[in-house]
């Protein structure tokens, strides 16, 4: 099945913990510190498969986490790092943050590979903090947490050309005869299931372009009508629409309201969209007669031309005024210059993690007691030694530059007063 968006779940690997040991040998009765480094934790990366061209194989797999590092270890042994995970998706793959809808990369265009999340790092182990005051440190530093993330995946085709119009107007049979691509083709709604890419090739030396067949876009598809919104976004990129209509008006239907009505729905998506340089092809010539073709594509003309459409009439069977229409897209997008639309990184997700994690919260308990908690706090507490001398006053300064003991004089702390901080009771005087 094809899938062009899904949500998952990310989280990297927690660093390992810092490992506290000593020296055990005969004839060292009082052996150093020597306890090893924790490992690294594993990053979340994502890169680009150019051989998927869907995201089904994110259906039935929505957690994807990478490995945590390992504790380090005794005589200065470091611990084993987390595996990275490698996540591979299709190129074109949009990914945004899903809770703020803000994108965080777009994976095309040579943007191949992206970590996504970072690894914890890993804690230093109690070999690093012996000092000629403090020998024997009986503490080793925690290994940072992981991060995670709830991201979107949305696949945009890259292209620079998108092929529009209603069911049945002949937009598969026109990009099975300009490029390579074999699209399904019957007389029915709805026979284009899955967007088609291919490759306009025109053996003159010049500079060709890569086309895609948008399908299943009807009235109403901007508000979910038909199969038009799972589609619409791979219109994104496209620097010119090819807006293909049955001007023989086979099914009973005008296509000046046709061209009007698809041009609304490509509004109500993205307002952007309606003002992108736009060329008709009126197909299905071949099916009028000389009178009736003249009147109808006349009609066609007459209302888009004077807004600066061109229109171009074709047959898609025939092959009559393809190689016309071809050239002018061709002549379009030189004008234009560029490449197909990139999106730029809104949302930096190591960055808003580490803003999101308050430093501490202080609060005061049913008993009176003030408790301060966070995760600096904790992390702070797992290196330094708050028996010793010089790591209370480490403590003690920690708690005053980072505003603690403030936050407490706002919630009324008087001499006396119980702190509790994380499993610590300190009786508080100014």
């Amino acid at each position: 099945m094809f899938a062009d968006r899904v949500d998952i779940y990310l989280r990297s690997g927690k660093g390992g913990d810092g490992h506290v040991s000593f020296r055990r040998e005969l004839y060292v009765p009082a052996g150093g510190p020597n306890g090893g480094d924790g490992g690294r934790g594993g990053d979340v990366i994502i890169q680009v498969d150019k051989g998927m061209n869907t995201l089904g194989d994110f259906r039935h797999n929505k957690k994807y986490c990478a490995g945590n590092g390992k504790e380090g270890g005794k005589n200065r042994c470091h611990g084993a790092d987390g595996e990275d995970l490698v996540i591979k998706v299709p190129e074109g793959t949009v990914i945004r943050d899903t809770k703020t809808g803000l994108v965080i990369t777009d994976m095309s265009m040579g943007n191949d590979r992206f970590v996504i999340l970072k690894g914890g790092r890993g804690g230093k182990g109690n070999m690093h903090y012996a000092t000629s005051t403090m020998q024997a440190p009986k503490y080793a530093q925690p290994g940072q947490p992981a991060q995670e993330l709830y991201v979107s995946l949305e696949l945009k085709l890259i292209a620079d050309v998108g092929l529009v119009g209603f069911p049945n107007v002949g937009k598969s049979t026109l990009i099975s005869r300009v490029t390579n691509a074999r699209p399904k083709i019957a007389d029915y709604h709805f026979t284009t299931l899955v967007p088609n890419l291919g490759v306009v090739d025109f053996g003159d030396g010049g500079k060709g372009f890569i086309i895609a067949d948008i399908p299943g876009i009807i009235e109403g598809a901007s508000q979910g009508a038909g199969l038009g919104l799972e589609f619409l976004r791979h219109i994104d990129r496209t620097r010119v629409i090819i807006h293909i209509v049955d001007a023989a008006g086979v099914e009973g239907r005008d296509p000046v309201e046709d061209i009007r009505s698809i041009n609304a729905e490509l509004a109500a998506y993205k307002p952007e969209l309606a003002r992108r340089p736009q060329v008709i092809a009126a197909n299905k010539i071949d099916a009028l007669a000389d009178g009736a073709q003249s009147e109808n594509v006349q009609r066609i003309i007459d209302q888009f031309e004077p807004e600066g459409i061109k229109v171009f009439p074709i047959s898609a069977v025939s092959g009559q005024g393809v190689k016309e229409l071809l050239y002018h897209v061709r002549n379009m997008l030189d004008e234009l210059g560029g490449e197909p639309f990139v999106y730029q990184q809104e949302y930096f997700p190591q960055d808003h993690q580490e803003r999101e994690q308050e430093p501490y919260t202080v609060s005061v308990d049913k008993d009176g007691v003030f408790v301060v908690e966070g995760p600096r706090i904790e992390r702070m507490l797992g290196y330094t030694n708050l028996e010793s001398e010089k790591g209370f006053e480490f403590f003690q300064n920690f708690m005053k530059e980072n505003d603690v003991l403030k936050k407490l004089e706002e919630l009324g702390i008087e001499d006396g007063d119980t702190v509790r901080i994380y499993g610590h009771e300190f009786d508080y005087y100014k």
